[in-house]
């Protein structure tokens, strides 16, 4: 398969990638700083000219986002909506964008968090964001049949314990390469609509 890897820098991207390439699929990597291509995922403009530029491909899958973390009482709107556009408004523009470059039985693959499930103090905004594009994928597999879409929801990396361990007690993590898997599950196999929470 030919697969769009947007997020393709960071820890789950690099993971993701090293995946899907073992399994001997062609993957072209998009990220800010770096990967085959430059774009800012969160510019409307950036992401059409990004398809333009790598036309069809068989899956597009994404492992980026970001959200503000304040206490409640701190957040601002303005706060809530960069929660939403960093994480939430770019994976749908990234599907919105993409269903004329996605073959079509092709899928996309989202990133949303534990969050969505299980939050925490200081994430209201992230739990918003997550919880929204989970929502989102639920109604889009009905309506982009036969293409596919889910959503890897995962617990915080094992990896990255050492820097929010302390914000997850007693919730446990999940390792990189189970997440990885998770996203070989989504792209690799047939279903649409879900949301895989590790």
């Amino acid at each position: 398969m030919r697969i769009l890897l947007v997020g393709a820098t960071g820890k789950l991207g690099t993971a993701v990638h090293e995946e899907l390439a073992a399994r001997k699929h062609e993957v072209v990597t998009v990220a800010r700083s770096g990967g085959d291509l430059r774009y800012d995922i969160t510019d409307p403009a950036q992401v059409a000219d990004m398809y333009g530029q790598v036309g069809q491909v068989d899956a597009v899958a994404f492992t980026a986002g970001t959200t503000p973390f304040k206490p409640i009482e701190e957040l601002t709107l303005e706060d809530y909506q960069a929660a939403l556009t960093g994480k939430a408004l770019a994976q749908v523009n990234l599907v919105r964008e993409g269903l004329g470059h996605v073959a079509p039985r092709g899928s996309f693959t989202l990133i949303t968090g534990i969050l969505a499930r299980e939050p925490i103090r200081t994430g209201a905004a992230a739990s918003l964001a997550n919880g929204a594009l989970e929502a989102f994928v639920r109604a889009a597999a009905i309506e982009i049949a036969p293409r596919r879409i889910n959503a890897v929801s995962p617990n915080v990396f094992t990896e990255a314990l050492d820097g929010y361990g302390e914000f997850f007690p007693g919730m446990g993590s999940v390792s990189l390469a189970d997440v990885a898997q998770a996203y070989v599950r989504s792209v690799e196999g047939p279903q649409t609509g879900q949301v895989y929470a590790l």
